[in-house]
């Protein structure tokens, strides 16, 4: 594949996230409980996955045993079916009303029995867990499936496969396979487990519509040796229409995509409402600045802003809006850099505020036409100064911002009430979103931003003939932002005309537009019934799990009446197509003479519990090691003497790279170091704390010393255990960053496969590679660099800490 492949994405990435399946059988080793055997089977046909999760353990002891499967999957995901098989008997899991599995619930409580089989585990997983005692030498299959709407959010879905059996087994194997009939114009993999000697037992197949994904380690070539622990990520891309949409019919029912694709954005009128009361003080206050300043730079020209803070008291930047021009931005990086947390937290006076700030400007008819405002509130506690009742601010605000503004609210950490924010962003045509306290919390706060960043279209409504659809879900919607995608589903009635047609309405920024789509039902069927289509009568469970979640949504801004009617269709719908939802329970029943029954329940979101990492002994090494080109054994050992602010490093512009750089020479270590690679539109930064890539404006976020394989058109993105990250490809420069644990924190810098640069290459560094013909003598070369140093004893890190000792010419810059 091309490297230029990835620049052939129409600015469109599609991440398929659904994905995580984890076993973990830490007490199977301690009791001869064996894992034989551990599948993986995820079929995703138009972004509906249907995951099915094997496990198959025996009992190699002489005495009866427990053995425990485990399960992590996406919160967005409901539970399908569960089945556990002992000696050829089936033990089901029957989905009921949870008020019918009240009684049984209640008496595994009473006994001391473990209830509520799902909890939360992660920011973007709940985990499915159950045990049972195993005879000697019996064997139990347990078996779970689980079905999810893929969710496009900045132009991405992402499908992650969690393997950590923590043991080694007999039969490992995971397979994806994915139908799009819009076709796939891109794909690539990424892993945290994978290594050199497991590259092998990857394999990907791929046509235009249809893709396999296989990974399937072989103990004969020594693949299953060790216990794997990681992620194993899907990345693929869809091609789309003129129309920016693309319906598709199976049995009887429709979706409809729509992401289109070359429209200009709108201008935003945007209030940022940034609690700095006490509780935000130290870390999160600090990362509040962090991400607010980058946001910042992210405004776009025609955007006009204004920022509030507020803890006790409430404080706006400027009285009015301003236009976000380069010295008004300027000014509030200022501003906000300088904001402290103290005192209480005053949501009620912080929100009319913003509400009035907004009115204000509409009066004065100082916003643009056809402009779009939104309200970002940043908050991590409850009210407790001025307005305190979470209904009555619910209410003011609703009553104030009068369907007019949209209101995002991000709650920070676990102590803000969460069902506060949701209902306060829902009942004003917003979202919220929980901020997780770690070491990525300002790149969390500015995703969610650059989701927000580019609406596209106002008032969305889908309109289907009178004669031809029936039960479709949600058809309107207020806004339509970049990088996402509004999905409509609906039953076709049994006389429907043979071609289906839609329009998609919404307003630009300063005029009306129409889309015009249809489909030849026919055909579509035929299409989805074909040899080669992978998962049949999906398109109705896809219904029913789109309208289930819409209707939970609905429920939050509800009251009284229409919130029972809510509940009563929601519930119907979680019944008849066995899902476990908010509303209903799995009973998993057992053997005769175990616990009886246990209960599995859609859990509330719960906070993670991270690890401490261990800080190993400082050890010195220089900041940066040049291969020479040509050279196998001679390096030189880079010291930087004199920076000042950010340094350009390297570029080439024929190889389409540039790495820069700032380098604190009183600490001797890099704080940062960045590595742009235009060609791919993909840019890493590396802080001491962890790595960023960033590309199609998402960010993705790795820990050091968590293994990673990723491949992708151009591009190998490699970390192993000692932190040592390479980026590599068959024809460019290899650069290798790699974090430093010496006195205070740091980065260094290593460059490889140096004779691929052109002669064009410049920078810090550039003129040190002396790029000269092959022909001179190494001690030719030496003559054209900088301050050149007799051989020296030096820790190379190339691969990883500690380090070896390597002789080195020491250059001075």
């Amino acid at each position: 594949m091309k490297a230029s492949g990835l620049g052939c994405t129409c600015g469109i990435t599609l991440v398929l996230l659904s994905l995580l399946a984890v076993l973990h059988a830490t007490t199977a080793q301690k009791n001869d409980i064996s894992i034989y055997s551990f599948t993986v089977d995820s079929k995703v046909s138009s972004r509906f996955a249907h995951t099915v999760v094997t496990s198959r353990v025996v009992n190699r002891a002489e005495t009866v045993q427990e053995a425990t499967f485990q399960v992590e999957l996406p919160k967005r995901a409901f539970i399908t079916n569960f089945s556990m098989i002992i000696e050829g008997v089936t033990y089901p899991g029957n989905i009921k009303e949870k008020a019918a599995a009240q009684e049984q619930y209640s008496a595994a409580v009473a006994r001391g029995e473990s209830a509520g089989l799902v909890k939360a585990t992660g920011r973007k997983t709940e985990q499915f867990q159950v045990s049972v005692n195993v005879a000697p030498a019996a064997k139990v299959t347990f078996e779970l499936v689980y079905e999810e709407l893929l969710k496009r959010q900045l132009g991405v879905y992402e499908l992650l496969l969690k393997v950590q059996p923590q043991q080694l087994v007999k039969h490992l194997q995971m397979d994806i396979h994915i139908f799009e009939p819009q076709g796939i114009s891109f794909l690539k993999t990424e892993s945290t487990f994978m290594t050199s000697e497991l590259a092998n037992a990857l394999t990907i197949s791929q046509n235009k519509t249809k893709a396999h994904i296989q990974f399937k380690p072989q103990k004969t070539a020594g693949q299953l040796d060790k216990v794997l622990d990681g992620n194993f990520i899907v990345r693929y891309d869809v091609n789309r229409t003129l129309s920016g949409g693309s319906i598709q019919i199976e049995n009887g029912y429709f979706v409809h995509y729509f992401a289109p694709e070359g429209l200009p954005t709108i201008p935003k009128n945007v209030i940022f409402v940034i609690d700095k009361s006490g509780s935000m003080s130290g870390r999160k206050i600090q990362q509040t600045r962090e991400a607010l300043i980058k946001i910042l730079d992210d405004l776009k020209p025609n955007d006009q802003f204004n920022l509030i803070s507020f803890s006790g008291d409430v404080t706006h930047w400027k009285p009015l809006l301003v236009p976000a021009s380069p010295e008004n931005v300027d000014q509030a990086k200022r501003y906000a850099a300088n904001i402290e947390a103290h005192g209480g937290t005053n949501i009620n006076d912080a929100m009319l505020t913003a509400v009035r700030l907004l009115q204000s400007a509409n009066q004065k008819e100082l916003l643009s036409d056809g402009s779009v405002s939104l309200i970002i509130l940043l908050t991590d506690g409850d009210p407790t100064v001025g307005e305190t009742s979470p209904a009555r601010i619910q209410k003011n605000v609703q009553k104030a911002i009068d369907g007019q503004y949209s209101l995002f609210c991000l709650g920070f950490g676990f102590d803000v009430s969460y069902v506060f924010l949701e209902k306060l962003a829902l009942d004003n045509g917003g979202l919220a979103r929980r901020i997780y306290e770690d070491s990525d919390s300002a790149l969390q706060l500015q995703d969610f931003y650059q989701e927000v960043a580019n609406p596209l279209l106002t008032a969305v409504t889908f309109e289907y003939p009178d004669n031809a659809v029936d039960k479709v879900s949600q058809d309107n919607f207020r806004l339509l932002f970049k990088g996402s995608e509004i999905v409509v589903v609906g039953k076709l009635r049994d006389q429907s005309p043979d071609v289906l047609s839609a329009k998609v309405r919404g307003q630009l920024h300063m005029q009306n537009i129409t889309f015009q789509t249809e489909s030849s039902v026919a055909e579509q069927e035929k299409e989805f019934q074909s040899p080669k289509y992978i998962f049949h009568s999906f398109m109705e469970r896809l219904w029913a799990y789109l309208t289930i979640q819409q209707l939970l949504e609905q429920m939050v801004s509800a009251s009284g009446a229409e919130k029972q009617a809510l509940e009563t269709r929601a519930l119907n719908l979680s019944l008849s197509y066995s899902f476990v939802t908010p509303l209903t329970s799995m009973v998993v029943t057992k053997p005769e003479g175990e616990q009886r029954s246990e209960v599995a329940e859609k859990p509330p979101t719960l906070p993670a519990l991270g690890s401490t990492p261990v800080v190993p002994a400082p050890i010195q090494a220089p900041p940066v090691i040049l291969m020479l080109p040509g050279q196998s054994v001679n390096r030189l050992c880079v010291d930087i003497k004199h920076s000042q602010g950010p340094m350009k490093l390297l570029s080439d512009p024929d190889q389409g790279i540039e790495v820069t750089g700032q380098y604190e020479t009183e600490k001797a270590q890099f704080s940062w170091i960045e590595v742009t690679l235009k060609n791919l539109q993909l840019q890493v930064r590396a802080s001491p704390e962890h790595v960023v890539v960033t590309q199609n404006r998402r960010n993705s976020a790795y820990k050091w010393k968590e293994t990673l394989f990723s491949m992708m058109p151009g591009l190998n993105m490699t970390m192993d255990k000692t932190g040592l990250l390479l980026l590599s490809s068959a024809d460019k420069v290899t650069v290798g960053l790699l974090p430093w644990d010496g006195p205070g924190e740091g980065l260094r810098l290593l460059l490889r496969d140096t004779d691929r640069f052109s002669s064009h290459v410049n920078g810090t560094l550039g003129i040190c590679l002396c790029l000269f013909p092959s022909h001179l003598r190494f001690a030719d070369h030496l003559s054209f660099c900088l301050s050149i140093h007799p051989r020296l004893v030096k820790l190379d890190y190339q691969e990883g800490s500690p380090g070896t000792e390597i002789s080195c010419w020491s250059v001075e810059l």
